[in-house]
């Protein structure tokens, strides 16, 4: 018998992703929403990422599993890591029988595979959230037993049609969010002009590369002009800053920036790869691009991501094959010199922008699973 005293526990959300930026900044977000809406939730990682999380994700229970990339593998390597992510769908069953969660929802990465896994296999709804504009592999084959899959863009080639899947947008982190009310910076023709590079793992090298030599092209007024915060590989941090000593720019040059809030806040114009975390964070906070996708993301979903800048012309979308110093230098001349088109992309940029997208998840999660009669319980 229940006592009168005591109080139903709130539905409990496991999230699962994987290591990179472009998995965990999303649930990061929707963590921090249902939160907000006072549910237990836990997160289910890998050892790359487990208690290495900060913000919302740093606040609640992180549980480590084996798993292993498959895709781009040796065939050693491969068989390897098939053995440890079936060592991990055990792990997850154990977890999921102990823990008993309302769903599980699954935001990609090799990481997230043994939980949403094992989610089917105990018939534990399970949300997927795509953040590409095209489907991984992965998620392909989660989204046949899934209850409903949400998309970041409108159109996601190999999403299933129908009524199972539904538009959110990608979750941006609050602190990014907070961008879309706050004014493009002052851009005056003799002002300061802030460029950030945001070249993540797989975009730094080239961007270390081009860059600066694309900087000392142009005239020296527009040098003096220019502050930038560019991120590049730790390896590469020497040579960048002797490299732009050679000009008359200012630069801040890191490896990992750990305040992206205020980078895109003081930013007149970003230079990214075309990750689906990139591309929605820089539309929420309304900033103009060069976007130069990843050539060898999987099924160029990097193009298909940055479609939308070009389609609203908030954007320059230049295919890194085509990427060169004088190319890329004679864009930021033209940024430099055309300072009113630099406003106008701003504001078409914020066009494109979702900005409720977690509140969006959190809310089909709760109609189309905590709600329904499976799980009448008050939070």
């Amino acid at each position: 018998m229940t006592s009168k005293h005591q109080t139903t526990p709130s539905p409990l959300i496991v999230l699962t992703a994987g290591g990179t930026g472009g998995h965990v900044y999303p649930a990061e977000a929707l963590a921090e929403e249902l939160l907000k809406h006072q549910y237990r939730v836990i997160l289910v990682t890998d050892k790359r990422g487990q208690n290495n999380y900060h913000g919302a994700l740093g606040k609640i229970q992180n549980y480590a599993v084996f798993s292993g990339a498959v895709m781009g593998k040796s065939t050693l390597t491969r068989i390897k890591n098939l053995f440890k992510t079936g060592i991990g769908i055990i792990q997850c069953l154990y977890l999921l029988l102990r823990m008993r969660p309302s769903c599980v929802v699954g935001f990609g990465g090799y990481a997230s595979f043994p939980c949403c896994m094992a989610a089917i296999l105990l018939g534990t709804d399970l949300v997927i959230h795509e953040q590409n504009s095209v489907m991984s592999r992965t998620n392909r084959f989660l989204c046949k037993y899934a209850t409903f899959i949400a998309t970041s863009f409108k159109k996601t080639k190999y999403a299933p049609s129908g009524r199972k899947t539904i538009q959110t947008g990608m979750p941006v982190r609050k602190a990014i969010l907070d961008l879309y009310d706050k004014p493009y910076p002052k851009l005056t023709a003799n002002g300061t002009f802030n460029i950030a590079v945001i070249g993540g793992s797989q975009g730094a090298k080239i961007f270390a590369d081009i860059v600066p030599e694309a900087i000392k092209l142009l005239d020296v007024k527009y040098q003096k002009r220019i502050r930038i915060a560019q991120q590049c590989r730790k390896e590469d941090i020497e040579n960048l800053e002797s490299i732009y000593k050679q000009t008359k720019c200012k630069t801040r040059i890191s490896n990992f920036f750990d305040n992206m809030a205020e980078i895109y806040a003081q930013s007149h114009l970003i230079i990214s790869r075309a990750g689906a975390s990139s591309v929605s964070e820089i539309a929420v906070a309304g900033r103009p691009a060069i976007l130069i996708p990843l050539p060898t993301a999987a099924d160029d979903h990097q193009t298909s991501n940055a479609s939308e800048f070009k389609i609203s012309k908030s954007g320059i979308i230049l295919q890194q094959k085509d990427l060169s110093p004088t190319i890329l230098a004679s864009i930021l001349n033209d940024c430099l010199h055309n300072l009113e088109n630099m406003r106008t992309m701003a504001k078409n940029t914020k066009k494109i922008a979702i900005t409720d997208a977690a509140e969006r998840l959190c809310n089909l999660i709760e109609k189309k699973i905590l709600f329904t009669p499976k799980y009448k319980t008050e939070k």
